[in-house]
């Protein structure tokens, strides 16, 4: 029998608090926060990336990724330049002593969830939660419950 969509929510969104707090409890031992990991990790592609990436990638809303980048930039791990295709737009790097934190955080997380990468299929868990992720992005036909709403970014986000 198929779960109701209430308690899919409910595993979901338990698996998701228990999988950030084993992962905040890990970071707090280098007063890093999960939010913070997560721009240092997008950023550790090398690419630079705009404020709305950053935001969209640490679950954040502009005033507090704005927040963040500031204390980033403040602890030397990144640096903002603008960028040279929009000079509107303003681009995060890391810096060295970044790509370096980045590297020793991803290292210590990978060895705590060793044991749970043992115990679930990594490959199939990863198809669903992807697949699940992209129908629920998909385009909806609104429903007399659902109320249509537009997104609105704020400027600073690029």
């Amino acid at each position: 029998m198929a779960r109701q969509p209430q308690e899919l929510l409910h595993l979901l969104t338990r698996a998701e608090r228990l999988a950030v707090r084993r992962v905040q409890s890990l970071l707090d031992e280098f007063d890093c926060s999960v939010e913070a990991w997560r721009v240092l990790d997008l950023l550790s592609d090398g690419q630079g990336h705009n404020m709305t990436a950053l935001a969209d990638h640490a679950f954040l809303p502009a005033p507090s990724l704005t927040k963040l980048v500031d204390q980033l930039v403040d602890q030397n791990w990144v640096y903002r330049r603008v960028d040279p295709v929009d000079r509107r737009r303003v681009l995060a790097h890391l810096t060295p002593r970044g790509m370096q934190r980045w590297r020793m955080l991803v290292r210590e997380v990978r060895a705590d969830w060793g044991d749970l990468q043992q115990s679930l299929p990594d490959e199939e868990l990863e198809e669903l939660l992807t697949r699940l992720a992209e129908a629920l992005e998909g385009p909806a036909t609104p429903g007399p419950w659902k109320a249509s709403h537009e997104v609105v970014r704020s400027p600073e986000l690029g």
